[in-house]
């Protein structure tokens, strides 16, 4: 059996859509975007609102709705890039929203550290630090920080 690049896939690793509607094999809008946020999806969706109802609109419509759901790629997958994408543009808040999606979607917490570790060397240890610090709040651990204050033992 060949092993170059046009070696046949393995049946297991057959693109699948995100979100198939079985009566029309297309992906059904919504699904990835309310599988990520999770109870979370209409607090955010009414933040975006907030601050402007027509970036809400991009932001559901295209980021969600049109690029979440095309195939080839497993929802923990997009959200592990996603992630990593975030960290490296030092988006805190977002990037918090996504490895909790990344969770809801599958993703491990030891699949998470490891996708996170993985862009030190692409984007720095500051932003991976803080990166695991927004890991740390979200699995309800402290992040270190609060120790550098603590007293003293004794």
């Amino acid at each position: 059996m060949s092993q170059g690049p046009d070696a046949p896939l393995p049946d297991d690793a057959t693109p699948r859509p995100v979100s198939p509607d079985p009566a029309h094999s297309e992906p059904v809008p919504g699904t990835a975007r309310r599988a990520v946020f999770g109870r979370q999806h209409d607090r955010i969706f009414d933040r975006l609102s907030a601050l402007d109802p027509d970036l809400a609109g991009y932001i559901r419509d295209f980021a969600y709705d049109t690029v979440y759901e095309r195939p080839s790629l497993d929802l923990k997958t997009r959200e592990l890039l996603a992630c990593t994408l975030l960290l490296s543009l030092g988006s805190p808040d977002e990037l918090k929203t996504h490895l909790r999606g990344a969770m809801r979607a599958g993703a491990s917490e030891q699949e998470l550290r490891e996708t996170l570790l993985f862009a030190a060397p692409f984007v720095g240890f500051p932003r991976v630090v803080a990166a695991f610090s927004q890991l740390s709040d979200l699995l309800g651990r402290p992040s270190g920080g609060e120790q550098e204050n603590a007293p003293p033992p004794g």
